[in-house]
């Protein structure tokens, strides 16, 4: 198994375990029938994170991590329909947009828990209940922003997201799509403000210990941390996928699989 796959099940590995402990504590607190939307709302993390990984896994292994992207125009115009590598590419890019949808599925799943969370949270506390309703509409208008810039910001014919000849366009290369990660890394960096600026004035204004108070904010303000990183993700992203020509890439199996070897 290579590093690629270790880390990928390791983090799935890991993720589950937190959503799996965190459920039974519940449960042990309060009982099933107590569980609350922000509950329910981890477990579709749960699924959607699974979904993420497996689909990483079938582009690296299945797809040899090819899309219709990183091509020189020569590239393109020399690649027969009929060569395995046409459809390793083809096939790349498709499982490529079931893979974003998947990604945002778990940004947006987690922050409808935190909202969801927070709204236990404020429960009776105005105007904080207020702006937690508000951070619901938010979530679902950005994710069904980001989510149809992802699926439609090629244009129609939808099958141009896997176009290799001719060039269909940086919108319709899912892998480098500049629409894809500038659309979703700011409306991810906007909501976590959002839902960050909800508990911590609660909290400044708390009668708790100010070492209490520190710590908190700090538990609250992890979506700072999640946007860096987002926002390094994009940068090292799109530098990481120079055109290429034929000589360079190794030569397919007709399987379409990766070998041992590889």
């Amino acid at each position: 198994m290579d590093a690629f796959t270790t880390e990928g099940f390791t983090l799935l590995g890991i993720g589950l375990t937190v959503v799996v402990l965190r459920t039974y504590i519940r449960v042990h607190a309060i009982g099933l029938k107590g569980l609350q939307s922000d509950d329910y709302f981890m477990w579709v993390v749960a699924f959607a994170f699974s979904m993420e990984t497996m689909i990483a896994y079938m582009v690296s292994h299945n797809w040899r991590g090819l899309a219709n992207s990183s091509m020189t125009d020569e590239y393109r115009r020399m690649l027969s329909p009929s060569e395995p590598e046409y459809r390793l590419r083809v096939n790349g890019s498709k499982t490529h947009i079931v893979g974003w949808c998947s990604y945002t599925l778990v940004l947006w799943a987690t922050k409808g828990s935190m909202c969801a969370f927070f709204l236990r949270l404020t429960d009776g506390l105005e105007p904080l209940v207020g702006r937690v309703r508000v951070g619901f509409y938010i979530l679902a208008a950005t994710y069904i922003a980001v989510t149809s810039n992802i699926l439609f910001a090629c244009g129609l014919p939808f099958e141009k997201n896997w176009q290799i000849y001719p060039d269909p366009g940086n919108a319709c290369q899912t892998t480098v799509s500049i629409s894809n990660y500038i659309v979703t890394v700011v409306l991810n960096i906007l909501t976590d403000i959002y839902l960050m600026a909800i508990p911590v004035p609660m909290l400044l204004h708390a009668r708790l210990r100010t070492a209490k108070k520190l710590g908190l904010c700090l538990l609250f303000s992890g979506g700072i941390f999640v946007g860096t990183a987002a926002i390094l993700r994009c940068v090292l992203a799109l530098k990481a996928s120079p055109p290429v020509s034929r000589s360079m890439l190794p030569p397919c199996q007709p399987s379409g699989y990766v070998t041992s070897d590889d």
